[in-house]
This record gives structure tokens, C-alpha cells and sequence, in this order.
């Protein structure tokens, strides 16, 4: 049984981290987050100690160690995306390896500095990859792998998953924070189209707004559109008929990928994974962190080559300017 330490409990993704600590038969010794709303622990490990404040929280596993003799093996990171660099680091000084959420950290450099820590520590850094085991993405990378070497797959990618007024006045909202909406919600497909389909080749950015974001990327075997974003006005009609608010489709080749279920027990197999040595690292995060940071930072051409039919849909000015 590994001793866990969770930063981020009252967080949206914590569920599934406590969830994957238990499932795989292991004990959290402590968490913090700075909001108390943490009733979720209940539910897993109603024993474990909780804090508000960092320093106490540093000084209890600080007494576990020379105290108790109870040692942390892991720290798992669920924490907003411009803290993880210095979770990650605080948890590798403490003698534990890192698991921490999508993004691993916002800029490249940031993995060589945490690179040299890791070899410094002795420790490991985890990254949570999770659809590289979904079934489906696990299929679709043995079918492009299985085609001609020279064959280049057409894929479009569009994600819409509708955020209220709310997300601007949280740390979401705040590109410094968060990335912009490219990185807060779209990593994880970078990160998939990046395992299956090699390196990149271009990165076109065509539309980057406060809501969305579409763009144009080439790697080693496939031609990608894609389009994000968190404004329900830009659903399908056929969604909003039906009272949904979120829509996730990724064509190959005109084709639909089924990619609707297989999402609940992916947490804890990484865990799995990880427990076993064999989870993804900080070079496996580069190519997908350096995607999302090349498309903060460059400047949209608008419409214009090959951009996804969506990035025609009209621009809105941000909610809070339009009182």
C-alpha cells in the first residue's frame, strides 16, 4: 500500500484521482485545496487530514515522516493549470513522484527545468494521458499504424462544451492561468492526435477568441481542422433540440470515431500504470504542451487554406462587455 498526498480536492477532476487511489487498493494520508468544499473525501477516505492552507500542510507530512515514519510515495495534482509546475516541484522535493492533470505545465521550458529536478530528485513525474487507453483511440492508432507508410489521414476535430458567465471570472477565464481555451480544454486531443499521428509538421491557428479557437495542424500521417469551443450558440441544432450541451466528434477520412462511453475507469487504470513503472513521463507531455503554446501565441490568419467549416460561425463579443 503507497501513501498519496492529493493537492486540488474540491476540484472537478478529484473525484476521479480519489476514486483511482482506492480503486487500486492505496491510502491518502493528506489533501489541501484552498476552498473547504471537500465532502467527496467521505466517500473514499474519510480518515485522511485536510488543510487549507499549504505551510500546515507541508508541516503535517513533515511529521508524518519524522514523527510517524510515514513516508509519501506520491503526490497526485489536481490543482488549476498554472500551478502544476510548482505542485509538481514541491512534490518531488518532498520524496515523492508527481501525478499531476492535464496540462502537465503551460510552457515547453518548463519541462527541461522540471527534467533536471526529476534527475536531481530521483523522483518521477506522471502525466495523466488517459485517452491513449481509451479503446477506441487504442483501435484507430493499431488502423493507421496497420496503413501505407505514405498514406496521410484527413481528420476533423470539433469539441464544444458549453461554459457560463461563471468560467470568465474563474482562473479559467484568465489566460495566464489557464492557457487560453486551446490548452484548458483541448489538450488532451492534442495530445491523442500527437500519439497516433507523429510528429508535427504545421500549426495554423485561424480563429482564436475568448470562446474559440480553430486551426489547422499537419503531423507525420494526417491533415487536421479543428474547432473548440465554450459557446453553447455555436452547437449543432440538432443538439440544442435536444437539451444537450456539450458535442465531441472526430471524423478520420469522413468517417465518425465512436467515442461516447469507455470514459470511467480511465483514471484508474493510468494509476495502474503508473504504480507499475510503465505510466508517461515528461517527454511524452512535450509535443502536446508545445502545440497548445504555439497556438497561444500565434497570430490567427482568419479564414483562410484549410479551416474547419465552424470558424465561419459568427464572432460574439465577450459577456462582460456587453453591458
Amino acid at each position: 500500500m503507497k501513501n498519496f498526498a492529493l493537492i486540488g480536492a474540491s476540484g472537478y477532476i478529484a473525484p476521479r484521482h480519489l476514486k483511482a487511489i482506492k480503486d487500486t487498493n492505496n491510502n491518502l494520508v493528506a489533501a489541501l485545496d484552498k476552498f473547504d468544499s471537500v465532502g467527496i473525501m467521505d466517500s473514499y477516505f474519510p480518515h485522511a487530514d485536510f488543510f487549507v492552507e499549504p505551510e500546515r500542510f507541508d508541516r503535517h507530512l513533515e511529521k508524518l515522516k519524522y514523527d510517524k515514519d510515514v513516508n509519501l510515495d506520491y503526490v497526485s495534482i489536481c490543482t488549476p493549470n498554472y500551478l502544476h509546475d510548482s505542485h509538481i516541484r514541491m512534490a518531488l522535493r518532498r520524496g515523492a513522484d508527481a501525478i499531476c492533470e492535464k496540462p502537465l505545465v503551460l510552457n515547453p521550458w518548463n519541462i527541461e527545468a522540471l527534467q533536471k529536478i526529476e534527475k536531481e530528485s530521483g523522483q518521477r513525474v506522471w502525466n495523466i494521458l488517459q485517452l491513449r487507453l481509451h479503446q477506441s483511440i487504442v483501435d484507430l492508432k493499431a488502423k493507421v499504424e496497420a496503413a501505407p507508410k505514405n498514406k496521410i489521414f484527413d481528420v476533423d476535430l470539433t469539441y464544444l462544451t458549453s461554459r457560463g458567465n461563471w468560467y470568465y471570472t474563474s482562473w479559467k477565464g484568465d489566460k495566464s492561468k489557464s492557457g487560453g481555451i486551446a490548452t484548458n480544454i483541448g489538450v488532451h486531443f492534442y495530445d491523442m492526435l500527437s500519439w497516433i499521428f507523429g510528429d508535427v509538421k504545421q500549426n495554423i491557428v485561424h480563429v482564436h477568441t475568448h470562446d474559440r479557437a480553430a486551426g489547422y495542424l499537419e503531423f507525420d500521417r494526417a491533415r487536421v481542422r479543428w474547432f473548440l469551443s465554450i459557446n453553447e450558440d455555436v452547437l449543432p441544432d440538432e443538439v440544442k433540440a435536444k437539451g444537450q450541451r456539450t458535442y465531441r466528434s472526430i471524423t478520420i477520412e469522413g468517417e465518425e470515431l465512436e467515442f461516447s462511453g469507455g470514459f470511467t475507469d480511465l483514471h484508474t487504470r493510468v494509476y495502474e500504470d503508473i504504480l507499475e513503472g510503465k505510466g508517461y513521463g515528461l517527454e511524452d507531455a512535450r509535443q502536446a504542451i508545445e502545440i497548445v503554446h504555439n497556438i497561444r501565441h500565434a497570430k490567427p490568419i482568419g479564414l483562410k487554406g484549410e479551416y474547419h467549416p465552424f470558424a465561419k460561425k459568427k464572432l460574439v463579443k465577450h459577456p462582460f462587455l456587453l453591458k
